[in-house]
């Protein structure tokens, strides 16, 4: 019995085989955690790599730039198929400077921009304003010739380049100034693009102003006189046609207007006549039925019509061919005057016999 015992112990040895057997299976599908670093570890990490790199940088940046700058730059006057000229010992001189001992020395109206050099702006800035000063005062004594006769044509450069010493923009610059001697330089070469130029009997060089920049700088009332007297051919015939339209027009509204005021007076003066011969029979003969034609004239007229006599001659000759009215001279207060007096039948008369 105890030996059947005995014999049967070894079994649990089977489960701590088993048990060993799953442990390394799962460490197999599922590494611990103690392998892989933690947040911590993993930003240290980011951040001496980013440190390493910016230095790594920073040093090639500098041994490239002290590469760079530590070459000096060859001499202007060596020629191109020298043997210096051919190798890395030095840099080639820019354009609009001179290079001597390895040092660049930029042109007037250059500055040193790097390896390079620029023009410079307060320089090109001035140099235009002053072409623009000098172009206004030619163009504007050119215009002044060619409108009026009076002016210059044609001015020498040297009379602009020494009014150029007195202009204001000059004096910022001290005269003994390189930069002085260059800007007036620079004007006078901008000013020569546009300008005309001519050397005279004296061997001495004059500008003058373009003809058609000099259109623009004209007065007003030049560029007027000048158009009309070159369209005088047209604009003579058109004016005159004008002003013949504007007469025929007039002359037809004054006669259309005559016409029906001398209409209106007529009617006026038969209205009255009418209307006395009526007051007449009415008031048993206190009134007289006849008008004076004159005083008719003075009622019925307006003062500036009355300078005009041939408006009541009309209405006279209107009068006279009406059957209606009869004209006869009567003397009143020993002056003989003129009377009209209703014979036609009044409007009274009408209504009366259609009544009866």
């Amino acid at each position: 019995m105890s030996s059947s015992t005995k014999k049967k112990r070894p079994k649990p040895k089977s489960n701590a085989s088993s048990s060993s057997s799953s442990s390394s299976w799962n460490w197999m599908t599922e590494p611990p955690q103690s392998l892989f670093p933690s947040k911590r570890d993993l930003l240290r990490l980011i951040t001496v790599v980013a440190i390493a790199s910016s230095v790594a940088l920073t040093c090639n940046y500098l041994a490239n730039f002290l590469n760079s700058t530590s070459k000096p730059f060859c001499d202007s006057n060596l020629l191109l198929d020298s043997s210096q000229s051919l190798t890395d010992s030095c840099e080639p001189c820019p354009s609009n400077g001179e290079c001597h001992q390895g040092k660049l020395e930029c042109f007037h109206g250059y500055r040193k921009h790097g390896k390079l050099c620029v023009e410079d702006g307060d320089i090109n800035e001035t140099a235009g304003r002053l072409s623009r000063w000098v172009e206004n005062r030619l163009c504007t004594a050119y215009a002044q010739f060619l409108c009026y006769g009076t002016g210059s044509i044609w001015v020498e450069e040297n009379d602009i380049w020494n009014d150029l010493d007195g202009h204001e923009l000059m004096k910022i610059f001290e005269l003994d100034n390189p930069v002085y001697l260059y800007t007036k330089k620079r004007t006078m070469e901008t000013v020569g693009r546009y300008l005309e130029s001519r050397t005279n009997s004296y061997g001495m060089k004059e500008l003058k102003c373009p003809e058609l920049l000099a259109e623009h700088y004209k007065p007003l009332s030049c560029r007027i006189h000048q158009w009309v007297s070159t369209h005088a051919l047209i604009i003579v015939p058109v004016c005159s046609l004008l002003v013949g339209c504007l007469l025929l027009l007039w002359k037809v509204h004054r006669r259309r207007y005559f016409a029906i005021r001398v209409e209106e007076l007529y009617h006026q003066v038969c209205e009255i006549l009418e209307e006395n011969a009526l007051m007449s029979k009415s008031v048993n003969g206190e009134c007289e039925p006849w008008v004076v034609a004159s005083r008719l004239r003075d009622h019925l007229l307006l003062p500036k019509e009355r300078k005009d006599p041939v408006i009541w001659k009309k209405v006279e000759e209107l009068v006279q061919e009406d059957s209606r009215v009869d004209q006869y001279p009567k003397l009143l207060k020993g002056e003989s005057k003129v009377v009209w007096e209703w014979q036609g039948a009044s409007f009274g008369d009408k209504r009366l016999s259609r009544i009866m």
